[in-house]
């Protein structure tokens, strides 16, 4: 069995980023699920493909050419690393997600990802869906607030425009819909480990998880 680490956690939570760090400490595998949706909306509006058209949408996933490469994003051999982190495909990502066809069309790809020496595993689904066997599951989360902050101080940082309150509101609207959706709705895995990260910094985080890791498999820190 593939060792597999998941941090599952609503929009701006700082789970993608956790989820590297860590993986990069351990010198495993990483899988930023979030950006597999987030592809998919971007291919599908740039074919005029709609949530009314569930076979497309799967069909879009099952075909589309996707890499990580040096820390960016790759689709059909064109770099969309900041297109598809504009909130226009966050907020796609998060329609197309409740897609029942689409997200069965991506669930073996994801599981796929699984390879030694270990995964870790970042999104919404992880933990209760794509990866229920994982010996360690993470709910990262913090306020809305919080992460409509570090939201827009990330677009700032790439030269985007962005407006705080426009963040928040939209952020509160993605949980909803997040939490509400009829398939693998947002909420914390069965065993997971809950992290409140609204005044924890990223090291106090990483800390946090790296403690929960030790316990588990202290063979990885001999």
């Amino acid at each position: 069995m593939i060792r597999v680490i998941t941090i599952d956690g609503p929009s701006g939570s700082g789970k993608g980023t956790i989820a590297a760090h860590l993986a990069e400490r351990l010198g495993w595998h990483c899988l930023d699920s979030g950006a597999l949706y987030r592809l998919v909306g971007l291919a599908a509006g740039r074919v005029g493909v709609g949530l009314e058209q569930p076979a497309k949408l799967a069909e879009i996933a099952r075909n589309m050419r996707v890499e990580f490469r040096d820390g960016q994003v790759y689709l059909d051999g064109e770099d969309v690393s900041l297109d598809i982190r504009s909130e226009t495909a966050g907020n796609a990502a998060s329609r197309v997600a409740a897609v029942p066809a689409l997200r069965a069309a991506l669930l073996d790809w994801q599981r796929a990802y699984a390879r030694a020496p270990g995964l870790v595993a970042d999104g919404r689904d992880m933990g209760s869906v794509v990866f229920p066997d994982a010996r360690i599951k993470i709910f990262l989360t913090a306020t809305p607030e919080e992460r409509a902050r570090r939201r827009y101080n990330q677009l700032k940082e790439k030269g985007l425009d962005a407006s705080l309150a426009a963040l928040v509101e939209e952020i509160r609207e993605r949980d909803d819909r997040d939490r509400n959706r009829s398939m693998a709705p947002l909420k914390a895995p069965e065993g997971a480990m809950e992290v409140e990260s609204t005044a924890l910094s990223i090291d106090e985080v990483l800390e946090q998880v790296l403690e929960r890791v030790r316990t588990a498999y202290p063979d990885l820190f001999h």
